[in-house]
Formats: C-alpha cells, structure tokens, sequence
C-alpha cells in the first residue's frame, strides 16, 4: 500500500465525506459534514481541509456543484486505511446460511445460488466463476453405460468434486471392454493434472490399441481436450443481480445504463479480472477502484473479489458496483460467501 500523509483531520474529514457520499450520491459540502458529524470544526475549517484534500488528489470537485467527491485515490486510501472493519451482522449470515441450506444440486445449482444469495445482500452485480480444473488431479475414471448407444464418463478429482460427461456411440460395445478401457485409463492418467492429461494424452495410450477397444479409445483420443479441460469451460461463470445495480443512482442516465448493460454482455471482461487478477492480501481478499483493474470498461466501476478454493480446485467469488459502494459491507460479503462457497461445494464429493 503507498503511504499518504495525512492529518488526523484530513483522515477524519476524507472518511466523513465518502461516507456522506456513499449515502446520497450527491456531492458532500462543508455545512453537511458539519451539521451531520460533531467533530467540533466549523464549517470554514472543514471547507479548507476539503481544498487541501482536493488539491492532494483525495477529493474531486465537479463543476456543477459547490461539493466534492471521492476521487479514486481517495477510495483506495479509504479502503486501506480508514473504513470500519467488514464484518456481515448475525442477522445477514443467518439470512446467507438459511438460504444455503436449501440448496441441494451440482455445482453449477450452488454457483447460480449463491450467486443471487451475494447480489441480494449487497444489492450489487455478483459474479461467480466455475472451478478451474488445469492444476486438479485426477483420482479416478469410471465409464458407466447409459442405454445401447451412451455411455456417461464420470472424472472423480482429488478435492473430491466430480464431472460427468454423456457421449453417443456408433455401436454397441460390451461391457467388458469398457471396463477394460477404464482400467487402462486409470492406470495411465490417475494422478496426473488435467494439463498433463491433455498434452500427453496419446502419448500415454498409443501402445494399448487393441482393435476390440479401437472405437472406445479412439472416442477418448478425440474428446480428451473436451474431457479434461475446465469445468462449463465455455460458460465459465454465474453473474446476476442486473436489476440491482441498474437502480443505483449512477445508472440513471442513457449512457450509464448503457455501459453496464455491454458489461454484462461482456462477461469475458470480468472473468479475466477476477481469474487472473486476484491477490492474496488481507483475508485473500482483492479490492479494485476503477481504473486500477485495468479496463476502460470498468473504470467506473470497483470490483471486489475472493477465490475460493475446493482442494486443488479454484474459482473466484465477486461483486461489480459503482465506486460509491458500502465497502465494508462489499468485502465482509465476499469473504463469507467465498467461505461457505467452500463448504458447499465439499459437501458435493
């Protein structure tokens, strides 16, 4: 974190005018913090502190208006240095757990779940990417026939989640030699990461191509990179609570609206923050304001987000508001729906 000198005023004033901000949308001016917050400081005194802080880069001053706002230097020095502890109230994680506990489904139920559990408290977008299975290591493969002509593949991996997969086939094959070409496969690929398994898969069954199993190792051969690649590898992730964002203030303009419409459409955007962005930090937890995420699309916007973490398995929790979020409340969500994320998702060996 960069060091900022500031006063115990400056500090006290920066905090007052970001939650005021945070409340109403509307510009903070000197007489409102003075009317609202007894600091013993008139309001000629605060307005000065005001400047100062403007001119040091914490507060903006739009043109429209005799108030200011936070400038994204000074969310981010809100964020590390001033805001209240995030801690979710006994009330809102009964609310979060009695909800969890009626979950009942694969992982994609939980995550869509879960999903609206996070965008319902926080009134924010929630967005939860799938597991990501390139590191995962594989226990075992089970080929289970469904009818003459399916066959349902089943991958155990070691966090103990489990992907199935259906295939047709052309003919009728034995149950034997499906139980043979489980064995081999087990014997070849358990205990390898799904990446070792993509790019060395006929390497490590090209010798054991006898032709009674030819039709059923050629299938494996020319699904391996559908098999072993990343859970819902096109989908990728859950996002929900578009109508809650769109009845913050920010988005009431055409343009606004707009903006975070094409956002959403544009889900590979938000993916590739929270995938390939996240820290470890404070609780693992990762705080973006605007354009630190690094995208022009979401330079209006703050991300704050968490991975969760099933074994060796791993996937990102988060939620997309405007830079005037409850941050506190934003983080002290995030945290426990990544955990108990966790929990669920084991429950589903």
């Amino acid at each position: 974190m960069q060091e900022y000198q500031l006063s115990d005023r400056e500090k006290a004033i920066l905090r007052y005018v970001i939650h005021q901000f945070i409340l109403t949308a509307s510009p903070v001016g000197s007489r409102n913090i003075s009317k609202r917050y007894n600091i013993g400081l008139s309001p000629a005194t605060i307005r000065n502190i005001m400047a100062d802080l403007e001119d040091s880069g914490f507060l903006g001053h739009p043109h429209t208006s005799a108030g200011r706002v936070p400038t994204d230097k000074g969310y981010r020095f809100y964020v590390d240095s001033l805001m209240e502890p995030p801690v979710l109230s006994d009330r809102e994680k009964r609310f979060i757990n009695s909800k969890l506990e009626k979950i009942s489904g694969d992982t994609e139920e939980i995550l869509k779940m879960t999903s609206g559990i996070l965008t319902e408290i926080t009134d924010l977008l929630a967005c939860i990417t799938y597991p990501k299975f390139e590191n995962s290591i594989l226990q075992k493969i089970q080929i289970v026939r469904i009818s003459s002509n399916r066959i349902l593949v089943v991958l155990t991996i070691k966090s103990g989640l489990i992907r199935t997969i259906t295939f047709e086939i052309d003919h009728k094959v034995k149950s034997s030699r499906l139980e043979a070409v489980q064995r081999l496969l087990n014997e070849r690929l358990a205990g390898l990461t799904f990446k070792e398994i993509r790019n060395t898969f006929k390497e490590r069954i090209k010798d054991y191509y006898k032709e009674d199993l030819k039709p059923i190792i050629r299938l494996f051969i020319d699904s391996a990179d559908k098999i072993f690649t990343d859970f819902k590898s096109i989908e990728k992730s859950v996002i929900a609570g578009a109508k809650n964002i769109l009845k913050q203030p920010e988005f009431e303009s055409h343009d606004s609206f707009q903006s975070i419409i094409e956002l959403i459409e544009d889900r590979d955007v938000i993916i590739h923050i929270m995938d390939e962005k996240l820290s470890g930090g404070e609780k693992g937890i990762t705080v973006k304001i605007g354009k630190e995420t690094g995208d022009e699309k979401l330079s209006d916007y703050s991300l704050v987000a968490k991975k969760y973490l099933i074994g060796d398995a791993q996937g990102a929790v988060g939620i997309i508001g405007p830079k005037r979020m409850h941050y506190p409340k934003a983080v002290a969500a995030v945290i426990y729906i990544a955990q108990q994320l966790s929990k669920e998702l084991k429950k589903t060996k």
